[in-house]
């Protein structure tokens, strides 16, 4: 399967999940505090997920195209706080995908900040190797847990 239907696959099946979880009361794995199933679903549509490279936090056009839609939808959402949460593919020690999926939460948020969201409603969070979007052994998989996902912490007037 191509990566790009297997990222459309996935997209599907996380905004099923949201809508599932929303529906119940719950914020999904989305996040979504404080935010309705229609405002989870536009973050997701803008793209909620940019990827790394093996062993990089380096923000690659992809991702900074991405950012800007997030940027644009967190303007329109003033009221929004959010979390980056880094992730990586399951090589290398904890204690190092700690570290990276940390560098890689840090390098979207300083994008954002760069994009004129202010600081204080990023919060980051580093998950390294402990939440694969994708189960497997090998890089299909492995890219799509290389990632930075940003979900909607809840609203400043909170």
């Amino acid at each position: 399967m191509s990566s790009f239907l297997n990222r459309a696959v996935i997209a599907g099946l996380s905004l099923m999940l949201v809508t599932a979880c929303s529906s119940m009361g719950g914020s999904g794995s989305m996040g979504g505090a404080g935010a309705s199933a229609e405002v989870v679903s536009e973050l997701n549509q803008a793209g909620d997920r940019v990827f790394f490279k093996f062993d990089s936090s380096e923000i690659g056009t992809e991702a900074r195209e991405t950012l800007g839609r997030q940027a644009d939808f967190m303007k329109k959402y003033s009221d929004l706080n959010f979390e980056v949460a880094g992730h990586c593919d399951e090589r290398g020690s904890a204690e190092y995908n700690l570290g990276l999926g940390e560098r890689r939460a840090f390098a979207a948020k300083k994008q954002l900040q760069s994009l004129g969201i202010e600081a204080s409603r990023i919060s980051t969070q580093s998950y390294g190797k402990e939440r694969p979007a994708v189960e497997g052994h090998a890089e299909e998989a492995w890219s799509q847990n290389r990632r930075a996902e940003t979900v909607i912490k809840g609203s400043s007037d909170n």
